[in-house]
């Protein structure tokens, strides 16, 4: 099943300060969620105002 996700940003959101930072995911696509896996990494040449798909 494929996802639909309505992207904020273009990268992972920090929270600080902590003795490490902690990225939340903001694309959808990670498989740890809440947290960023790296995923993000796919949309990078995504357009503004396009619909993508992602399995």
């Amino acid at each position: 099943m494929a996802r639909k996700v309505l992207k904020k940003a273009k990268a992972p959101y920090e929270i600080k300060p902590q003795k490490k930072s902690v990225w939340i995911c903001m694309c959808g696509l990670s498989k740890n969620q809440p947290f960023c896996d790296g995923s993000h990494k796919k949309t990078a040449d995504e357009e503004e105002g396009k619909i993508y798909e992602y399995d």
